[in-house]
Formats: C-alpha cells, sequence, structure tokens
C-alpha cells in the first residue's frame, strides 16, 4: 500500500504509464503533468512496458539475498531450544552463540509468541475469550490475604518489630471472595472470615442481589475445583438461583485468568499500595477502591474502557 504521502496511488501510476506508452507523452511533460520527477515516471513506463497493469502495484523490499542471515542450522537450534524449554530470547542467545535481537527475529520469523501470551505447562498460545454480554458468566475465586494488627505491620514498623506486633496480636487471615463479570469486568468483592462451602454459597447470593441491581442477571459462574465449589451447598445455591455452575479444568487456573488478575490489581493497588495502621483502616479504603475500580479506572483489557461503560444505563458511572 502507498504511503499517506505517495503522489501516486496503483491507479494514477497506471494512467500515467498509459500516457507515456500509449498516447506517446514525451516524458518529462506526463512528469509535470502527474507531479513527479521524471525519473519516477521513466520508472513506471518500463514497469507497465515489462509487466502491464500488474507492474503499477508496490513490490517487497526484502532484498534477493540476505547472505548475512542466520544460518537455518542455528534458526533451527534455536526453535528446537524454545520449543523444549520455553525459554526467551536473551537466554536462547546465550546458549547458542547469537545476538538476542537475532533470536527474537527468528522467533517471529518461524510464528513463535512471547512468552507472556503462551501457557506455562503446554507452551501454546493462551485462547482469549469473552462473553457478549453482561452476566453471561461471572469469574468467583478467593484470595487469602494477612490481616494488619492494630499499630501496623511490617510495612510501617519495620520487618522486625513488624513480625513481632503480629505474632502477639496473633490475627490471621481474612478472606476476599470476588465476583467479577466476564464482558464488563464489574466486580463485586466482600472480606469474610473463611472460605467454607456455607460462606461461598451466601456470598453467591449476595453477589447475584448486587449485579441484579445493576441490571445483570447472572447466567452462569466459573469457579476452581476447590473443596467450597464442589460440595452439594454450591450446587444447591446455584440452582435455587438459576445458575448454571461452571469449573475450571484441574490444574489450569488460566481458564479463571480474569477474576485472578483482578485479585493482583487488588492487592497492588489497594491491599499492599500503602503502609496501614490497623485492619480497620485498610478495610475502609477497600469501598472507596472498588467504586474507583468500577466506575473510573480504565482497563486494559477491554480499551481502556471502564467495567461500568459496558453495562447498558448502569447509574453513577459518570460520577
Amino acid at each position: 500500500m502507498p504511503h499517506r504521502n505517495a503522489p501516486l496511488t496503483p491507479t494514477g501510476r497506471l494512467r500515467l504509464a498509459q500516457c507515456i506508452v500509449e498516447d506517446g507523452w514525451p516524458l518529462r511533460r506526463a512528469a509535470e503533468r502527474f507531479g513527479v520527477s521524471h525519473t519516477t515516471a521513466a520508472r513506471w513506463a518500463t514497469r507497465y512496458r515489462q509487466l502491464g497493469a500488474a507492474g503499477m502495484h508496490d513490490r517487497s523490499s526484502r532484498p534477493h539475498h540476505s547472505p548475512r542471515r542466520t544460518p537455518p542450522q542455528i534458526e533451527a537450534h534455536v526453535v528446537a531450544l524454545r520449543r523444549a524449554h520455553r525459554i526467551g530470547p536473551l537466554r536462547l542467545a546465550a546458549r547458542t552463540g547469537i545476538a538476542p535481537s537475532t533470536a527474537h527475529r527468528i522467533l517471529t520469523r518461524h510464528g513463535l509468541p512471547p512468552l507472556a501470551v503462551c501457557d506455562r505447562a503446554t507452551g501454546e498460545p493462551i485462547r482469549r475469550y469473552e462473553r457478549q454480554r453482561p452476566g453471561d458468566l461471572v469469574h468467583i475465586d478467593v484470595k487469602k490475604l494477612g490481616r494488619i494488627p492494630d499499630g501496623g505491620g511490617h510495612k510501617t514498623l519495620g520487618r522486625a518489630a513488624g513480625r513481632k506486633n503480629q505474632r502477639r496480636a496473633g490475627i490471621g487471615y481474612l478472606y476476599l471472595h470476588t465476583a467479577l463479570d466476564d464482558h464488563s469486568r464489574l466486580a463485586y468483592t466482600e472480606t469474610l472470615t473463611d472460605e467454607t462451602a456455607a460462606t461461598c454459597a451466601a456470598f453467591l447470593v449476595r453477589a447475584t442481589a448486587w449485579f441484579a441491581a445493576r441490571g445483570i442477571t447472572i447466567q452462569r459462574v466459573l469457579t476452581d475445583n476447590a473443596w467450597a465449589y464442589t460440595k452439594t451447598t454450591w450446587r444447591t445455591i446455584c440452582d435455587e438461583l438459576g445458575i448454571s455452575p461452571r469449573w475450571t479444568r484441574p490444574y489450569r487456573p488460566q481458564t479463571n485468568g480474569k477474576v485472578e488478575r483482578f485479585h493482583r490489581t487488588l492487592t497492588e493497588e489497594w491491599a499492599y499500595h500503602q503502609p496501614y495502621t490497623s485492619e480497620t483502616e485498610r478495610q475502609t479504603v477497600l469501598i472507596d477502591w472498588l467504586d474507583w475500580y468500577n466506575y473510573h479506572r480504565p482497563h486494559t483489557g477491554i480499551g481502556g474502557q471502564t467495567p461500568a461503560s459496558r453495562v447498558t444505563n448502569l447509574s453513577g458511572q459518570h460520577i
């Protein structure tokens, strides 16, 4: 495709060449008429004589010969190492004696994607998916989080004093239960004291009501194969709510990756974002952070939109 400042398109080149070859225009007159140099006019006229109209299209800028290209044997070795050990250009370069940039070009040439978009277990590209409507699928997961003792933990007091304060308090853990809509990424999170089957079932009831208040009817929920989600309690509550339960394949947490990634964002931008002097202080900030995430924070996974903007007629998204 011609670049945006090119004076001639393939159609314009054809007209120029026909004026010279078929109509007998002088070379410089045709060049002046079409606003190009006489050398450009001569080039397209020559190509028209040799190839006809087919010669008016752009040619590849790739050289006919590449004498300094990496030998095929080394390329094959790089590809074999990548597939066998799933390592990146830097480590491939160290093992094969080539530059990392060369290793990167070899991987690109052979259609091998970056490791960041591949499954760690198989090395195959991760298949991305997204449901068409809010509520079609809701991801549910639990994140275990250490409590902050009154007076602060190691981020406030230092590592030694923080550990001593935490041992003295003996405060244990909290459990962040999250329901995240697959299409919009709208998230509902509660901080609970455990992850038993009864607690998970009760959380689903409240999450269903929360989404319903925002015009979203949950059709399916996806969880991992944790004990609480495989018991009769979970199946019964799903049946009562008219929700179809789904489970990830064993040892495949990537299937529930959206809520896993949300929990990573939650810990980075809220739980460990700043030193807190108590768990009460941290929990108070959670409400504001969830509002920020749902209504104001651009989400890179949905093209920079906010989760609320993908839910039709959701009130409060412009506050």
